[in-house]
């Protein structure tokens, strides 16, 4: 048999439960090593795993320096992901990082340089796009069937859904519904449209629901936003208003919209609006003179009986890793490309802090 792929986990909090859980599946595949800087919780977590032989770490340099690798998942604190993850590429390791990308813009591309630098790979971890129905929306607009695109935005939202721990330490998370939902709604919004380089963004943030006992236990302890909307100039004279919330008195925050010279989609957010309806998706467009509005439904097989059997979405992000790996393919989500949405998440947070509009600088990588 081959030699499998030697992989590490560095942190073993939440969501390296989930990337085990996909590296577990893989024949090929074999995780060697767990580094977390709590005392004895990189062992538990292997132990758990039933990984008895896998060596454990209290620091990602020291799991770095003592084990040969050929990848890496980087599941810390949004504020540690650039340092993580720059280690591991120097020491000439692939690397898988959760979002959000960084936690500053100039953390980003310090990421990606040191990924050119190395040779190595940088993916980012947006498993909405393994999600077919995504995929059915981006084909569509990347076919040029909207036109020219002009006016993007996200919607959706939580109406209740704070999560705990971590994620509301501004030390630890850096942003709070931003970074944990709102970068995907970003790259749900843009990738569909090539990542146009953001030009300026005007935000606002609040924590209305996050600091008050009645809806959060710890107000005191709540050091992060809640709420965040964006508007936000792109290249190409292109217009995205950015929404996202863990928290309010709304079942949705609106639907996804993209609008274009020729034709339109929106996906439809709000539950109670759509759960008797044949598509989340739907594409407005004229035909002869004529508005056409339908639903975009999912491409059967031609056996009648057969249905599309789909993957879970964050197996397939680990599976995609694995594979650009084995194959020194591209990386499924490019560094280079999450920049752009990581300049955004930086503009969206710097723009809230200073209460007003500020210039996205993307410097030269």
């Amino acid at each position: 048999m081959e030699r499998k792929l030697r992989i590490g986990i560095i942190g073993t909090g939440g969501i390296a439960g989930a990337h085990m859980h996909g590296y577990a599946q893989f024949e090929d595949v074999e995780v060697v090593a767990g580094a977390d800087i709590v005392p004895g919780k990189a062992r538990d977590f292997l132990d758990r795993h039933e990984l008895t032989e896998a060596e454990a770490f209290e620091s990602a340099a020291e799991m770095l320096a003592n084990v040969e690798l050929d990848g890496v998942s980087v599941c810390t604190y949004n504020t540690t992901h650039a340092e993580c993850a720059i280690a591991a590429l120097e020491a000439g390791v692939h690397v898988l990082c959760e979002k959000p990308m960084s936690f500053t813009l100039q953390e980003g591309v310090d990421m990606v340089r040191a990924s050119r630098k190395s040779g190595k790979m940088l993916t980012i971890g947006f498993q909405p796009r393994y999600d077919y129905m995504r995929q059915k929306v981006d084909d569509i607009i990347g076919s040029g069937a909207l036109g020219k695109v002009y006016y993007i935005q996200s919607g959706g939202g939580r109406r209740r859904g704070i999560p705990a721990g971590t994620f509301v330490d501004a030390s630890k998370a850096g942003y709070g519904c931003l970074g944990d939902i709102g970068c995907y709604s970003i790259d749900e919004c843009l990738h569909a449209v090539g990542y146009p380089k953001p030009l300026t963004v005007s935000a606002m943030a609040t924590n209305h629901f996050g600091t008050n006992p009645k809806y959060w236990p710890d107000p005191e302890n709540f050091q992060v936003d809640d709420f965040s909307v964006a508007f936000v100039r792109l290249e190409g004279d292109i217009t995205f208003v950015f929404k996202q919330s863990w928290a309010m008195h709304a079942d949705s925050l609106g639907d996804t919209l993209w609008l274009g010279t020729e034709g339109g989609i929106k996906i439809l957010n709000s539950p109670t609006k759509r759960a008797d309806l044949p598509s989340r998706v739907m594409y407005f467009t004229d035909v002869n003179g004529m508005h056409t509005d339908s639903f975009v439904l999912p491409s059967y097989p031609f056996n009648a009986y057969a249905r599309p059997q789909f993957d879970n979405i964050f197996d397939q992000k680990m599976r995609a890793f694995c594979d650009a790996i084995l194959e020194g393919g591209p990386a499924p989500v490019p560094g280079e490309e999450i920049l752009m949405n990581q300049a955004i998440c930086d503009g969206i947070y710097r723009s809230a802090m200073l209460g007003r509009e500020v210039v996205i600088d993307i410097p030269e990588i």
